[in-house]
């Protein structure tokens, strides 16, 4: 990393801790890190041997005494200790200055409980903070899509992660209506990965099948689809197998999460009053998180919904960018904690 993107002591920085990846953003530096929230361990020694892309290029390809792990499971901490000692690594991996506290605030799915929300603060105390704030997924991406969160217009967001899907109508600082479902891009892929044991007995890896979703992974039909060769083991025979696999295969694969995530915008709608609704019919819906790439995903939802879709146009950085404009403009995060009851 450059030296000019080595902080002073006390800078403080915005945190999207993901299940899939985690972003850091610093005051009046931007984005400088985005790395996958995997940490390997040695089980022998409980020795933290590498830490993010690192470690996620170790995921099916260690030795038995050797683990990858990924301590975020649907949104929230399951290993606290794991997450702990990743976070305090990429910290240090911005933070040149050993006694640096900086403050932090960190996005968490809207749809956590008091105590999940808590785990996360204590995590990044323990990890070297000075203060912690927690702020919801689904507020700091519509702040980090540009949107007029403060006004009295409603604005609708789709925030879909790695483990979960965060959809918020939003006005005057606040959210009107949520809906929290934990699913995302992960359960894709195990969708895949079950879908090709059955259909053709071959038994892929976690990584393999994300890569299937991302080149030809899709939510409709559309022209042209193409198809993909696919490597695994055969579960019959026991070596290596190749086979072709269609993108018709793998939306049929994937579309119970697919539909899970209409559903939770359906629900969404339903509720919302008819002032903002009609808002709504003006501005559209916007789509943000890694799940936006999924293609023609926006098309898919406006037929669902009859709405018009955007898809964000840094939909990957949107949370954290939106987490470090409130720590650029601390009145807008005391408004956003203040409405939440959190501050």
């Amino acid at each position: 990393m450059p030296d000019r993107l080595f902080l002073v002591a006390g800078q403080d920085m915005a945190i999207d801790l993901g299940t899939a990846n985690t972003l850091v953003y610093v005051r009046d530096q931007g984005v400088l890190l985005n790395e996958p929230s995997v940490v390997a361990i040695n089980t022998n020694t409980n020795e933290a041997l590498a830490v993010g892309m690192d470690a996620k290029r170790m995921i099916g390809r260690t030795p038995s005494y050797v683990e990858a792990i990924r301590p975020l499971r649907d949104g929230v901490i399951a290993d606290f200790d794991i997450t702990e000692r990743m976070l305090r690594y990429f910290i240090k991996k911005v933070h040149r200055n050993r006694w640096a506290k900086p403050r932090i605030v960190i996005c968490v799915p809207s749809g956590i409980t008091g105590v999940e929300r808590r785990a996360v603060e204590e995590a990044a105390y323990h990890a070297g903070a000075r203060n912690a704030f927690t702020i919801d997924e689904p507020m700091a991406a519509a702040i980090g899509c540009d949107m007029p969160v403060q006004e009295p217009t409603g604005s609708m967001v789709v925030d879909i992660g790695g483990g979960t899907t965060e959809v918020a109508v939003i006005a005057m600082g606040g959210v009107v209506v949520s809906r929290s479902v934990r699913v995302g891009g992960d359960a894709m892929d195990e969708r895949i990965i079950e879908w090709v044991k059955k259909e053709h007995n071959l038994l892929l890896g976690l990584r393999t099948a994300e890569q299937i979703k991302m080149a030809i992974g899709s939510a409709y039909p559309y022209h042209n689809e193409p198809s993909a060769e696919v490597r695994g083991r055969d579960l019959e025979a026991g070596l290596p197998k190749t086979i072709l696999l269609s993108a018709a295969e793998v939306r049929a694969a994937i579309e119970e999460p697919v539909a899970t995530i209409v559903d939770a915008i359906r629900y969404a709608l339903d509720n919302t009053p008819p002032e903002l609704a009609a808002d709504l019919m003006n501005v559209g819906i916007m789509i943000t998180g890694g799940g936006a790439l999924l293609k023609v995903l926006n098309y898919r939802v406006a037929i669902e919904t009859g709405l018009r879709v955007e898809i964000a146009e840094r939909p990957l950085q949107s949370v954290v960018v939106g987490s470090g404009r409130c720590l650029e403009q601390f009145d807008l995060l005391h408004g956003v904690l203040e409405s939440s009851g959190r501050f």
